[in-house]
């Protein structure tokens, strides 16, 4: 929850100056945890391209992640995401959620 809310405070430039870079750093530390909003706002951020290439594939995924955990953010942006792409692109996002779930679920 703290390395989320310092995304947060990077992310918004509050009490802190606003630093994309520094938000995704903190936003993926807790996302790598399976927090659900972190890995949320990190589909938005490599959905808009802020801190990051703009990247729908990368920001399906993690959409796709936080809507597993039941986030309904994450199922609406994975949904928006997923018009902007092929089937191609969809196909591989879903596959690199199922990895990283593979990945980091089963420790």
């Amino acid at each position: 929850m703290a390395q989320y809310n310092l995304g947060v405070m990077y992310d918004n430039g509050r009490g802190v100056p606003q630093d994309y870079t520094e938000a995704l750093k903190w936003y993926r530390k807790a996302a790598e945890q399976a927090f659900a909003g972190a890995q949320s706002n990190l589909g938005v951020m490599y959905g808009k391209g802020q801190g990051v290439p703009q990247d729908y594939v990368a920001a399906h995924m993690w959409f796709s992640l936080s809507a597993a955990k039941g986030q309904k953010e994450g199922v609406k942006n994975r949904d928006r995401a997923a018009t902007r792409m092929t089937p191609a692109q969809i196909a591989e996002a879903e596959k690199l959620a199922r990895e990283w779930l593979e990945k980091h679920e089963k420790r």
